[in-house]
Parts: C-alpha cells; structure tokens; sequence
C-alpha cells in the first residue's frame, strides 16, 4: 500500500489524501515506477474543476520523475534503479500520428487510460490515473514509453518539470513557434509555463520578450527569467506601441487557457505574426474571428500541445541546457512540500500564489 492524492468527484476542492492505494500490477509492456518527485502543475487544477476530462476516481498529477522499480517481461531499454522522466503522452509509434513524427497528437495510451483503472483503493474499488499517470501517488504502473530515462546526477525535483512545464513552455517556441534569432515575442500569462516561454524565447535569441499579466507581482519575476519588458491588460496597447511602433509581435503566446487570452495575443500580435496556443482551456469555452481578420491579417493561428516535443529527443536538450546555464529550473520552484501539504498546495495554486510547487516523497 503506499499514498495517493485521489479526487473522487469532479468539482471537489480537497483531495482524499490516503495511504492505502497500489497500483495494478505491470503487465509485459509496462513498468512500475516509484514517484520521488512531483509537480503541482495548473491542469491538476484543471482536472479537478473539469476543465480538463478525466474518469473518477481519479490519482491526480501527472508532472513526475522517479524510479524504475519493476519492469515487464518485454520490456527493454529501461531497468530497476533507472531515474526516469513520466511522459503523460506516451506515443505508441504505430499510429497515423506518431507516423507522421507528431508523437505529442498520439491518443493511443491516454484513450485506453478512461476505461483501465490503474490504482486500487484500500477497499479493493478501482480507480483511475490522471491522464494515465496519476504521479501524486508514491507508486504508479505506466506503459513502457511513458518513461524517459535521464541521468542520476538531475535533482528529481528539476526532473519532474522535465515532464510537463519546461517542455510545454520551452517546447512550444523551439518546436511550434521556431522562433527566430532577433524576433520580437509576448507572452500571455505569466505563471510557470509562461516562464519556461519566457526562457524558451530568450534561449532561442528573441531581442524583445514582453510578458503580460495582470498580477504586477509577476512581472519582476518574468523579467528574472528574461523578460525584457512587462505589462498589465491595462497598459498593454502602450507599451506594445513603445516596443513595435504599434505593428505587434512577431510571436504571441498565450498560456493561460481562456478565450479572452487569445483574443489578447491575436490583438498583441503583427500582420503576418504567429499566435501560439499552449494553454490548455475547457470545451464550452470558444474563441472567434472575423473571415476577414482570418485572411486579411495573415497571421497564424497554431497549436503547441505537450510543446510539440517528443520527450525522446527533447529531455536531453533540456538537459543539456540546464548543464550550460541557459535553463533555469531551479527558480521555477516557489515550494518543496510533503505528501500531506498537497490540499494546501493546491490553494496556493488556486490564488495565484506560486510558480511551481514539488512535493518531495521520501
């Protein structure tokens, strides 16, 4: 039996904190990993308000780095006592998406995680992991794929945000955006992916990085991670004015997951310009535009699910970022908690009060 934060019905605000949850048992194809580290990521948040799907009960988290413990007969590449990375898209490599080298677009393992459960309760009931993984569980069973192996010298709290902010941050300008030397970015959104934005667009060598948010406290925190500007809702029309001449940006992103804020990253962004979507929003809430801006305006509406990343070829980009200095994971970490801090954490991340909170297992 081992811990697990499990949300029974969607709209609860506090967790079931237990300790007698195990996991199914691995099948052939699987491993078991036990969780070291684990983020508290705004779509656990999302999940339990049902922004985000999911089958209750329900393990929540699914930004989490740990250890191999068992692995399944036919498993390779992979063994007890590896550090590994969760991927809660694990591709399956046979799809008509991870054929055409969008493994981030593959529904093969997240479809089957709706209808098999991967934890039971203590009373012997099934219940359901988060996106397929549910990694604010001490113990979780994942499919072979949905481990990337890193190396032992990563502090497993950097590793965890190798699952989830990093890559969707800092994936969403190297792979979606490909944002180019000398270009002018905004950010839409300033919490801990919006951040990893930020150092995306820094690293690739953006000359002008302004984040947006309404919470001035954020700002100098953006500009820590290199932001070169900063502005509210309020004063954005003027300093855009100031930075592009009123043009706009090359590259808008928006990471907070509502219609408004791609309203306001289509109107912060040039003729001919890129608007990013990364935030992860809810089905009922729609964004339009006119037919005519849509032609007229020429500007690209793209999507960045997962930061277009495939965590094979990315985490060890990360990875080799961070060694050089160029990736900052360490002060995307607002709090390192325990297990039963989890309820607190998640109204700390409620009212805008943290980056990035890592609960810590023993």
């Amino acid at each position: 039996m081992a811990r697990a934060a499990v949300l029974h019905a969607v709209g609860d605000k506090e967790l079931d904190l237990r300790d007698d949850v195990s996991t199914i048992d691995p099948g052939p194809d699987q491993v078991k990993v036990k969780i070291k580290a684990t983020g508290v990521c705004h779509s656990d948040l999302s999940t339990m308000t049902g922004v985000l799907p999911a089958a209750t009960p329900t393990v929540i988290g699914h930004e989490g780095a740990g250890v191999v413990a068992e692995v399944g007969d036919r498993v390779t590449g992979v063994q007890p006592g590896d550090h590994v990375v969760v991927n809660w898209t694990p591709d399956c490599g046979e799809c008509a998406e991870c054929l055409r080298g969008e493994p981030y677009l593959c529904m093969t393992f997240l479809a089957q995680s709706f209808s098999e459960p991967a934890f039971r309760l203590g009373d012997g009931s099934p219940a359901f992991g988060m996106a397929g993984t549910g990694t604010w569980a001490e113990e979780i069973v994942l499919p072979r794929r949905g481990v990337i192996k890193v190396a032992e010298d990563i502090p497993f709290e950097y590793a965890a945000l190798l699952g989830c902010g990093i890559p969707t941050g800092v994936g969403a300008v190297i792979n979606t955006a490909k944002v180019t030397p000398g270009s002018t970015v905004a950010v839409v959104g300033a919490g801990g992916v919006g951040l990893s934005v930020i150092q995306g667009a820094k690293i690739a060598g953006a000359s002008t990085i302004l984040a947006i948010d309404p919470n001035e406290a954020k700002h100098p925190i953006a500009k820590q991670f290199g932001a070169t500007h900063t502005a509210t809702l309020d004063d954005l029309e003027q300093t855009k004015g100031l930075l592009t001449g009123g043009a706009g940006f090359d590259y808008t992103f928006e990471v907070v997951g509502k219609s408004a804020a791609i309203s306001t990253a289509w109107d912060t962004t040039r003729r001919g310009g890129d608007v990013i979507v990364v935030g992860a929003g809810a089905a009922d809430d729609n964004w339009s535009q006119s037919a005519f801006a849509l032609l007229f305006d020429g500007k690209s509406l793209k999507a960045s699910l997962y930061g277009g990343c495939d965590l094979k070829r990315d985490i060890p980009l990360f990875v080799d970022l961070w060694r050089a200095g160029k990736l900052d994971i360490d002060s995307l970490i607002t709090r390192r908690i325990g297990f039963e801090d989890l309820n607190g954490a998640v109204r700390a991340l409620t009212n805008g009060e943290v980056i990035r909170q890592v609960v810590l297992f023993d």
